[in-house]
């Protein structure tokens, strides 16, 4: 069979449907992922896209099609599903969604037990070979899988409301961006009696009012504008499948994920014996300054979120945090989980009697530019010359380029489907940030 080798990005697949990603590619994925597995059971979940049921009824009839029992939890952020794998000890799972993506999207998140999210290199690599071998992708088992509703959201519901007993009394804008959010959010805030201002509620994944994506700032605008008017003490945007989280302080102020962690990190660490602490290359150097205050262990990481549930969950730890807005806690099974990160963060509100602007605001301390995109013909080439400039900065080999200095530091990472690399720079002020940016971006643009 043919699959558009498009299809496989580097943590899930995904494509248009139907001339990217189809009914046949969806068969032949579900198999491979039985196949790698050597799975009896698998989880499926599936967001509200136009496609999604078609893809479900393929997946599904695949799996049953070769011996595997089917776990259907229907309709529901991503989290969800996670749950259900590493609550029932399931082997792995199958969430169809394209997240964020336009809706004509549609794609696969592929799961292992506990909560491995297959990528590339590594087993998404395996999946594409197993997909378009007839061996696979033709099998066909006398033994036939069975079928199992299964309604988790109560337990999941239950679970939660136990760890947040002391999340209340708060005024929240909410922006479920038409994705999946709503499912699992709103019986919790409504069982915690929060104050809860919603937008766009309706989980329709066709996005009608803006794209479910919180880290590009003008889908936080009109939720920036309703936390002031409204006078609320914090505004949260989920994504698409709710697996992230945007945040907004009373004052109409973006809080973006590094700063969030830095927030975190005391009320994380407190009364606990392991200290370790997993975050995003990219972040700024005031986490760090947090984690030794408070005698963390902080562990640099590439970006992609799949490297963060595989160090929690084989090498321990207390979170990981990704600047996508992706954040993994290890008393919630690793899993990335928007609504739990908007608790967690709702209940240092609450244990240190501060708004979120008092808890940011001591953070202010460093210039960050944004992640810059720029085009380059050989980014390899690129990214040799620029390390090369730059010897005698402090060099760590973790994800492209990072050189740090007393007072500034740069990333500088290529993209891994276009010839694109992306530069982001902290500086203790604003002057050595334009200087240095000014710098580089001339650098780049050389070639």
């Amino acid at each position: 069979m043919t699959i558009n080798p498009k299809i496989f990005k580097a943590y899930d697949v995904r494509g248009v449907y139907p001339s990217e990603i189809n009914e046949e590619a969806a068969a032949a994925i579900a198999k491979a992922l039985a196949f790698l597995l050597n799975a009896d059971k698998l989880v499926i979940g599936r967001d509200t896209r136009p496609s999604s049921p078609a893809l479900h009824k393929a997946i599904v009839d695949a799996l049953i099609d070769v011996g595997v029992d089917v776990v259907d939890v229907g309709e529901c952020p991503r989290s969800l599903q996670s749950y259900a794998i590493a609550k029932k000890g399931i082997a792995g799972g199958i969430m169809i969604t394209a997240s964020h993506n336009p809706p004509e999207y549609n794609g696969f998140k592929l799961i292992q037990k506990p909560n491995f999210q297959l990528s590339s290199p590594g087993g998404m690599d395996d999946i594409k070979k197993l997909a378009i071998n007839p061996a696979v992708s033709d099998r066909v088992e006398e033994r036939k899988g069975k079928l199992e509703k299964l309604n988790i959201l109560d337990e999941y519901i239950e679970e939660i409301c136990n760890k947040f007993v002391d999340v209340k009394d708060l005024k929240i804008v909410v922006d479920y961006g038409n994705g999946m959010g709503s499912i699992t959010a709103k019986p919790i805030f409504e069982r915690l009696g929060l104050n809860i201002i919603p937008l766009y509620e309706e989980v329709d994944c066709t996005f009608p009012n803006h794209p479910a994506n919180p880290a590009e700032e003008k889908n936080m605008e009109e939720l920036r504008k309703r936390v002031v008017e409204e006078k609320a003490d914090l505004g949260l945007a989920f994504d698409g499948d709710a697996d992230r989280t945007g945040f907004v302080d009373k004052t109409g102020e973006i809080v973006y994920p590094d700063i969030i962690t830095a927030i975190l990190i005391p009320f994380e660490l407190k009364g606990r014996s392991d200290k370790r602490i997993y975050y995003d290359l990219r972040f700024s150097k005031i986490v760090d300054d947090i984690l030794k205050k408070n005698n963390g262990k902080g562990i640099m990481l590439r970006v992609g979120n799949p490297f963060y549930k595989e160090k929690l969950t084989n090498e321990g730890g207390v979170f990981g945090a990704e600047l996508s807005g992706h954040l993994f806690f290890q008393d919630h099974y690793n899993i990335d989980d928007g609504l739990y990160s908007a608790l967690k963060v709702m209940k240092a509100m609450i244990h240190s009697k501060k708004k979120l602007s008092e808890l940011t605001n001591p953070l202010k301390k460093y210039f960050q530019s944004p992640e810059i995109n720029m085009q380059a013909a050989n980014p390899d080439e690129t990214l040799d010359k620029v390390k090369n400039a730059f010897s005698d900065g402090e060099s760590k080999d973790i994800d492209g380029v990072y050189i740090e200095y007393p007072d500034w530091w740069f990333s500088l990472r290529k993209s891994n489907t276009e010839p694109v690399v992306r530069l982001r720079l902290e500086a203790d002020s604003k002057e050595k940030l334009e200087e240095m940016k000014e710098k580089l971006v001339g650098m780049i643009k050389q070639g």
